[in-house]
């Protein structure tokens, strides 16, 4: 699906399905240096479960075309135009990692367009390792070693794929490899620079379910506490045995998860 903004012509996947007037929306946002491609997955769930789903891929990310946004609060943005562009009155909005800080902010800023929120591998503020920044900053492949490595568990990084015959850590190794030059250091700073998480989760009014790893040593459980006890009506869901890849590691109990929510 393309959609003309202000943002500039952004690709949002439908899970395969043209969208249907009267059915709920699902809006996801990928993480950093990310695209929809995260979350084919879930995607094709709730699109032939009678929802309408739009898998963002923010501005420069992607099939997304237009100047990377620089801030997690004009990602936000883009998301909401994209939003009105489809004709998308509200949605349940989910989100990993940096995608779930966009979220967040849309969520908070834009009430009436957020009917559920789902928050994966989210902590606000949300600190990014000086190395990461510096590699980055340097389009260093390093960068892209360091959010690979550190964003499975143990276990994945050696196999445990529930998709048989696929390698997770290779394949996001491949993902990042796409994005264009620069770009993962814009999102990283626009994480590192989002100072207004916990405000924005005050003024979220919407039911909200975080789903945080175990094992995630990039958005620890225990840094997601301060953030979870900001949000009104919330709920939490820990992955056993998973790092900060959810969506990958533990594709099935996120999905599960997700539909108690959406």
């Amino acid at each position: 699906m393309e959609l003309e903004t202000r943002s500039g012509n952004l690709f949002g996947y439908s899970g395969a399905r043209a969208h249907q007037s009267g059915q709920d929306t699902v809006v996801f946002v990928h993480g950093t240096g990310m695209d929809h491609t995260v979350w084919v997955l879930p995607s094709r769930y709730f699109a032939r479960h009678g929802y309408n789903v739009l898998a963002l891929d923010l501005p420069a990310h992607g099939r997304s075309q237009g100047s990377p946004a620089t801030t997690i609060d004009a990602m936000a943005d883009a998301v909401i135009e994209a939003m009105a562009t489809a004709n998308i009155s509200s949605a349940a909005l989910v989100g990993h990692s940096m995608g779930s800080l966009v979220a967040l902010s849309a969520a908070a800023r834009y009430p009436d367009r957020a009917r559920s929120l789902a928050l994966i591998g989210s902590t606000a503020p949300m600190g990014v390792h000086p190395d990461m920044l510096r590699y980055a900053a340097d389009n260093d492949h390093g960068v892209i070693d360091m959010l690979t490595y550190w964003g499975y568990s143990k276990a994945a990084q050696l196999g445990g794929n529930e998709n048989p015959g696929l390698w997770m850590a290779g394949n996001t190794l491949r993902l990042l490899e796409r994005a264009p030059d620069n770009l993962i250091h814009i999102d990283l700073a626009a994480c590192k620079d989002y100072d207004t998480g916990l405000s924005h989760a005050q003024a979220v009014a919407c039911p909200t379910l975080f789903i945080l790893g175990e094992r995630d040593i990039m958005t620890p459980v225990r840094s997601a506490q301060k953030l979870i006890s900001a949000v009104a009506k919330t709920q939490v869901c820990v992955l056993e045995g998973s790092g900060h890849s959810l969506m990958m590691e533990r594709p099935d109990a996120l999905l599960d998860a997700l539909i108690s929510i959406v």
